[in-house]
């Protein structure tokens, strides 16, 4: 078995789950934890972005960490992201994250100040030196502007316990540039929901996306379709997924706003998205309803 086996399929982005007052909710989050596990999805990337991780404290984020260890330790791979300000706090976050049991750390680049390369590199080697835990690179450039270079990629790849990169760069050649450098024992993830079919066709592995959590089946659907060869099947599923995206992107509010009142339509609350992010208006409401409209029919057509 291939150290990189675990890491492989359809790996949704953990939503951040609060009670009414806004408060990380435990129960909530072993709720959802559960919910996923059910669809049957591979793994979980708990703390990313889309766990609204610049907003929560570090004991927030431990906090959400634990109850999602509670209830999917043993069953299903997660990866917990530890990027922080500092990497003092990123140090504690990659420590927490092994003594909870997460499968491997993963870390955005430094963000706010811009930070030389070798910065950079000494940023993401004090969290895996911290651990015995595998490690994943997230490349994220149109959030912390900072790309990652063929350079400093070749660097980390020299340390055994980097084990992955998480692309959300937009061109689908970066995949393909990780994947033919980093060789067969090395997984690269898909970022971009839009493109998880042609990030997996072009050398992805697995994925990791942010509107997985509304959608898991088709997601595994496609991906599933892809894996037997059907590249017609899972082409048109992608495109129903992108239907649903753009039509979750033309509300007023955020992303996660929109995404987490989609879910009440599917039975499970897990709060409002966190301010600043902005909460889905009152004529949001049609097109949140057409949306969970759209997840429903495709479902049908495609699972």
């Amino acid at each position: 078995m291939s150290r990189i086996d675990k890491f492989k399929g359809v790996i949704p982005a953990f939503f951040a789950c609060y009670d009414e007052s806004g408060e990380v909710s435990p129960e909530r989050v072993r709720a959802f934890t559960q919910f996923l596990i059910d669809k049957g999805v591979n793994g979980l990337y708990v703390n990313g972005s889309s766990g609204e991780c610049i907003y929560m404290t570090k004991e927030e984020r431990m906090l959400v960490l634990e109850n999602v260890m509670a209830v999917a330790k043993g069953k299903i791979t997660v990866i917990a992201h530890i990027a922080a300000l500092s990497t003092r706090e990123s140090v504690e976050l990659a420590k927490h994250a092994e003594k909870c049991g997460a499968d491997a750390l993963a870390a955005l680049p430094p963000y706010y100040f811009t930070l030389p390369e070798y910065a950079v590199e000494q940023y993401w080697k004090a969290m895996f030196d911290a651990t015995d835990l595998p490690f994943i690179i997230y490349n994220i450039p149109g959030t912390t502007q900072f790309t990652l270079s063929m350079n400093l990629f070749n660097k980390m790849r020299t340390y055994d316990k980097v084990i992955g990169v998480k692309n959300s760069s937009m061109p689908t050649q970066d995949i393909q540039k990780f994947k033919s450098a980093g060789g067969e024992d090395f997984v690269v993830f898909n970022g971009p929901d839009e493109q998880f079919i042609s990030g997996r066709v072009i050398g992805a592995d697995a994925g990791i996306g942010g509107t997985y959590g509304v959608m898991p089946e088709l997601f595994l659907a496609a991906n599933a379709a892809l894996e037997n060869g059907d590249i017609r099947k899972a082409r048109d599923i992608q495109n129903s997924i992108n239907e649903i995206i753009y039509t979750m992107v033309s509300c007023k509010g955020n992303l996660y706003s929109v995404e987490k009142e989609i879910l009440r339509h599917q039975g499970i609350d897990i709060g409002q998205a966190r301010l600043p992010l902005p909460p889905f208006t009152e004529e949001d409401v049609p097109v949140i309803d057409r949306c969970a409209e759209m997840i429903v029919a495709a479902k049908a057509k495609f699972c």
